[in-house]
């Protein structure tokens, strides 16, 4: 098979031990890119992603933001799927006894409730600043515009995220995507996207390419269908056991540059 596009999980996958770019990584990509589009895909919010881009030469290509909650074509947003305001209600109601910090996010927006060690912690790895708003405040806003969160994320000391992870099973499993990213984190979507999807939308409606030409890289649950789902599915060698058991190759570590290395062999030789 020719392949002929790539997409890229980001944390866990392409990025390094400093959760930087590697010089191998950023050099493979911009020998690729004229050639084979290489798109971003993360539970990321759009800011969290641009400055990686840059970084690789790809700023034309789309990006797909929030597993699938909100792709990016020119900037100009093409499919957004969000949690509505009254399930966000409801969690709030129910946090208020196990007392998580959540995370709101929805297009450019993130909002947290205090500047925390949570936030503070987001932002070093994102390198984008939150707005310290209350939740009725952002439900307010929200509900006026008609939005909702393109994710959720609910970080904490693991028995809480325990406590909430199966609050959120129990009571919203056929409405929402929820996977702990870590012990302390679990990050909340909509049931009716996935990164499988988002890319599904792009090959049909933007690059013209069936799904056995592509290749997409990642590591955590929330890359498991995609992986499964793409022509080649490859997971780095630290991914979870979920994603390799269905992956088509496995490749080396994100710190050993393991997404460059299978690009080279790909394209490069």
């Amino acid at each position: 098979m020719s392949y002929k596009i790539v997409f890229s999980d980001i944390d866990g996958t392409l990025l390094n031990k400093d959760r930087e770019l590697s010089e191998r990584t950023i050099k493979t990509i911009q020998e690729i890119k004229d050639e084979i589009p290489v798109v971003l895909i993360s539970a990321r919010m759009p800011q969290a992603m641009r400055h990686l881009q840059k970084q690789l030469g790809i700023e034309n290509q789309p990006i797909i933001c929030y597993n699938g909650g909100f792709v990016l074509i020119d900037e100009q947003p093409v499919s957004s799927t969000a949690i509505p305001v009254q399930t966000i209600e409801e969690l709030a109601k129910f946090n208020q006894n196990t007392n998580v910090h959540l995370s709101l996010y929805n297009g450019e927006e993130w909002h947290v409730p205090d500047y925390d060690y949570w936030a503070k912690r987001e932002e070093r790895n994102t390198k984008v600043t939150p707005s310290i708003t209350h939740i009725d405040t952002v439900m307010n806003d929200w509900g006026k515009r008609e939005l909702g969160a393109h994710k959720i994320m609910c970080m904490g000391e693991e028995d809480r995220i325990e406590e909430m992870f199966q609050f959120l099973n129990e009571n919203y499993g056929d409405k929402l995507h929820v996977y702990r990213s870590k012990e302390t984190y679990i990050e909340v979507a909509n049931k009716q996207i996935s990164k499988l999807t988002a890319i599904e939308y792009l090959l049909k409606n933007h690059f013209n390419l069936s799904i056995e030409e592509t290749v997409a890289f990642g590591d955590n649950y929330n890359d498991v269908e995609m992986i499964n789902g793409v022509g080649m599915g490859v997971a780095v060698a630290n991914a979870r056991e979920e994603t390799k058991k269905v992956a088509n190759k496995i490749t080396d570590a994100s710190i050993d540059d393991g997404v460059a290395k299978t690009l080279e062999e790909l394209f490069l030789k």
